[in-house]
């Protein structure tokens, strides 16, 4: 099993990093959004099944409902980005990372 894997997926890049599953707004989906200015945010220990709405972001541009890549439960969210929706008009992708998933299904993710 690799370390560390990146794939991108619809609007969102999932990073795998060797114990969790990091979720993303792509620099694509930065461009498409506009200046993002309001996101809902779940809470650690909430459950999505793939398909799930993740997050749904208000911007100049759209308003967009994010849906889960994976199923899994959230470890943790950018408490940065909830605190301040700045963050994630960050031109680097990393920074505008969203939240990660724990017991996600391996597989899951290799059919990416």
């Amino acid at each position: 099993m690799e370390k560390q894997c990146l794939k991108k997926v619809d609007n969102l890049w999932v990073l795998f990093n060797g114990k969790e599953y990091v979720i993303g707004l792509t620099n694509e989906a930065q461009d498409e959004l506009g200046n993002i200015t309001f996101a809902t945010f779940p809470k650690a220990g909430q459950s999505y099944v793939k398909g799930d709405t993740l997050v749904e972001i208000e911007a100049e541009k759209a308003t967009s409902a994010l849906t889960s890549p994976l199923s899994g439960t959230v470890s943790s969210i950018n408490e940065k980005a909830d605190e301040n929706v700045d963050v994630l008009n960050d031109e680097d992708e990393m920074n505008a990372w969203i939240l990660s998933l724990k017991d996600v299904e391996q597989s899951e993710f290799d059919h990416l």
